[in-house]
């Protein structure tokens, strides 16, 4: 029996609409090699997709909506449709190369083949090229199918080479008859099916109600992003500035940063990288906002962080759905660099604290290129899960610290494109790979038409971080060397002080000399008295003249 769609699938694909195309994409920029051309590239992809089946099957509808759709085999496979070959004219720039970006990422794909898309761009400055990929959420799930980019690359240029051509062949497609005899079996072995089915029903209708909404325009518009706002998860907060209806159009900007440098404001390790990006995203938006006219004095933006955890059994998963959403206030108002990074770390601590977070080392040792998968489920959970409203959908996903390959091309940056969701205008991806963190802001058109500015300000939000740091670190220094300098000045006087105080007792003494000068005239009075005597003040004599000499001092308390 072929592979049902999971409720959240189902959902993914009701929201899916022109306004809000739910593809998460990636654009890898690699060094071109005399090896690798469009021919290279769809017998790489030909080669690896046995490794992701799903990437051959199509989304079939069950008549009559009495239960999910499945996937099935494409009986009319062909590549070449889904590997797609561009070019900037020579030498591309970054800008010509996001607005080539945007204008894919804007346009949904069909419906009729598997949900995905790979673009060779060629062209761009420095001897480079770009693949950039799209697959639809509903195709990645972590365990039956991973994001092609995992697949793809490779830890050295010889491992490029691969198997041979695949011998795949389609499997028969099941017929309506079937499709429909093995709804009517599950509804009569699940005790639940009937509120299983109730729920895919008014799925079916909303995404009847969608497809209405958008060929008739206007109020069926609105009505389509309200429809895929209740299927999709949270929409935003209602005074949000970055709340509104997107349009069918995208803008992209890039922007990439040294992870030596960021990994140096952690302040030993007090705060981790990711503590260190999301304020640095804070501070960017405040600038970005500030610059737009916005008040950042109300207080913060509320942030959905997908963060990976460990499954139920305490053990890491491989990846999996084990992508729990999390929410983050990112502290606009505060107007400190250093105090924004600490509320970010409170907040993020939060999450931390419960023992289930999975380290960034963890998820790099994950074999492949794992961040194109987990920005694929950080986009599924973020959006799926969470019914909190939300300004703003951030992905943080570590990868390996070492150059990747494909077909012996090697890849020198990796950017996350993230989907919009409904009533949302930006989100924000970050990739960390071979020494680099790589910031992809995807946003609306029309409503972010100055997204490069944004970009910026995360550059300077950086530098006001280290700086801020930097200031915070001079001025403690000469505090501690005052402390310093103080403790051996009070190390120096403790004898001194302590001084009077063994002399106390000297002054005392000639008060406490006055009875023994008078026992000693009561002794003189009777000198042929008993020895007994005598051997009293011999008892008394050794204390006396031990150490300091005189009847002064220790002896006379002990008398």
């Amino acid at each position: 029996m072929p592979q049902r769609l999971t409720a959240r699938e189902v959902s993914m694909l009701a929201g899916d609409t022109q306004h809000t195309p739910a593809h998460v994409g990636t654009v890898d920029i690699f060094s071109a090699s005399d090896d690798f051309d469009y021919e290279s590239l769809v017998a790489l992809i030909s080669q690896r997709l046995d490794f992701v089946p799903r990437y051959r099957m199509r989304v079939l509808q069950v008549p009559g909506a009495l239960a999910a759709p499945v996937w099935v085999d494409d009986q009319d496979f062909d590549l070449t449709f889904h590997v797609r070959r561009s070019a900037l004219p020579r030498p591309g720039t970054m800008q010509q190369l996001q607005e080539f970006v945007g204008r894919v990422m804007g346009r949904r794909m069909d419906r009729d083949r598997p949900l995905w898309e790979v673009y060779l761009v060629e062209g761009l400055a420095d001897n480079r090229f770009a693949l950039v990929m799209k697959t639809h959420q509903c195709l990645v799930d972590g365990v039956d199918a991973v994001d092609l980019g995992q697949v793809l690359l490779d830890d050295s240029p010889e491992e490029g080479d691969g198997p041979g051509r695949s011998t795949w062949e389609p499997a028969p497609e099941p017929r309506p008859v079937d499709l429909l005899v093995d709804a009517l079996r599950e509804g009569l072995t699940d005790a639940g099916s009937f509120v299983d089915t109730t729920r895919r029903s008014v799925t079916h209708l909303l995404g009847t109600a969608l497809a209405v909404g958008e060929a008739v325009g206007g109020f069926g518009g609105a009505f389509s992003d309200l429809a895929g706002s209740a299927l999709r998860g949270g929409g935003p907060r209602a005074d949000s500035p970055l709340a509104g209806l997107p349009s069918e159009q995208r803008r992209v900007a890039q922007v990439a940063m040294p992870l030596a440098g960021l990994k140096a404001l952690r302040m030993q390790e007090r705060y981790t990288v990711n503590d260190v990006v999301l304020a640095i995203i804070a501070g960017g938006l405040r600038d970005w906002l500030a610059t737009r006219g916005e008040s950042v004095r109300r207080g913060e933006l509320l942030a959905m962080v997908p963060m990976s955890v460990i499954d139920e059994d305490g053990e890491p998963t491989s990846l999996g759905s084990h992508v729990a959403p999390h929410l983050i206030q990112l502290p606009l108002a505060e107007p400190n660099a250093l105090m924004r990074l600490h509320q970010v770390s409170f907040g993020t601590r939060a999450h931390t604290d419960t023992g289930r977070a999975v380290g960034a080392r963890t998820i790099s040792d994950i074999a492949g290129f794992a961040p194109t998968t987990l920005h694929a489920l950080g986009v599924r959970v973020g959006e799926s899960l969470s019914r909190r409203p939300h300004d703003l959908l951030i992905t943080n996903a570590p990868g390996p610290q070492h150059t990747l390959y494909a077909g012996g091309a090697p890849m020198v940056a990796s950017f996350p494109v993230l989907p919009l969701a409904p009533g949302h205008l930006l989100s924000i991806g970050v990739t960390s790979y071979d020494g680099n963190v790589f910031f992809g802001l995807t946003g609306d058109r029309s409503a972010l038409s100055d997204l490069e500015v944004l970009a910026q300000c995360l550059l300077e939000a950086r530098d006001e971080l280290a700086e801020t740091m930097a200031q915070a670190e001079a001025s403690r220094q000469p505090t501690r060397a005052a402390k310093k300098a103080a403790a051996r000045k009070a190390a120096k006087k403790a004898p001194a002080k302590k001084a009077p105080v063994k002399k106390a007792p000297v002054k005392k003494a000639p008060a406490k000399a006055a009875p023994l000068k008078q026992s000693a005239a009561v002794k003189k009075a009777p000198v042929k008295k008993a020895a007994a005597r005598r051997t009293t003040v011999q008892k008394a004599t050794p204390p006396l003249g031990s150490e300091n000499g005189s009847g002064s001092g220790p002896g006379v308390a002990d008398g």
